[in-house]
């Protein structure tokens, strides 16, 4: 199966959480919303994991957590230093259902969506459609759609596949976060590349929207999430 057949599977979580997020608050409601999130991104989760290739890598498991839960933390450092001076001083605070649902959304739903998505296809696709610029192919996107991202080995990256992926990665964020979102996606592509599973970067994903929505529950600084 090619890329232009492999990206449905890969891309089909993240794009349906994007979607449902985008519907107006005056639609459905705030708290509904996250809890549609959560159910639809899920099922279609369950439906993509098996038709994407094993990403979670041979490292070692125990290993893997751990390392994601220390990249996590410096993950949660990082999203505040780089978007805090761009933020106001708190921020309207949420209503406790509603901060509980994000924060399930964002730390059950939301790395696996995005890792599948940004380090598993986004980036060995990059990987692949860079080597056919090197080739000085003339259609060098058109061809890495005919290739699979499932021979591309877990790990691999080049530096052109990071800054594709990191930019990506970032234009899925608001444009106050850009500066905290491309830092977070190059940590992310550091872990893809050293540990060379998508588990790492699962576990550090979760732990750092975990860690930062307590930060701004317990500090009050709302505008940070």
């Amino acid at each position: 199966m090619d890329n232009s057949k492999l990206a449905i599977p890969y891309l089909l979580p993240f794009v349906c959480y994007a979607g449902i997020a985008s519907i107006p608050e005056t639609w459905l409601g705030l708290e509904a919303n996250y809890m549609v999130r959560i159910a639809v991104v899920s099922v279609a989760l369950v439906w993509a994991w098996r038709q994407a290739d094993r990403v979670l890598g041979s490292a070692t498991p125990a290993l893997s957590i751990g390392a994601g839960i220390v990249a996590g933390v410096l993950g949660t450092a990082l999203w505040v230093s780089f978007k805090l001076p761009f933020t106001g001083a708190g921020g309207e605070a949420w209503s406790g259902r509603a901060f509980w649902l994000r924060l399930a959304v964002s730390s059950l739903v939301v790395p696996f969506a995005e890792e599948l998505a940004m380090r598993s296809f986004v980036l060995r696709f990059a990987v692949s459609w860079g080597q056919a610029r090197g080739a000085k192919d003339d259609d060098a996107f058109g061809q890495a759609l005919k290739s699979s991202v499932h021979e591309v080995s877990i790990g691999t990256a080049t530096r052109f596949a990071v800054v594709v992926s990191t930019l990506v990665f970032t234009l899925g964020h608001a444009m106050i976060e850009w500066p905290a979102a491309i830092a977070y996606g190059l940590l992310m592509a550091g872990l893809w590349i050293w540990r060379r599973d998508l588990l790492t970067c699962i576990v550090a994903h979760a732990v750092t929207n975990a860690t930062l929505a307590l930060v701004v529950w317990h500090q009050g600084l709302w505008d940070l999430w």
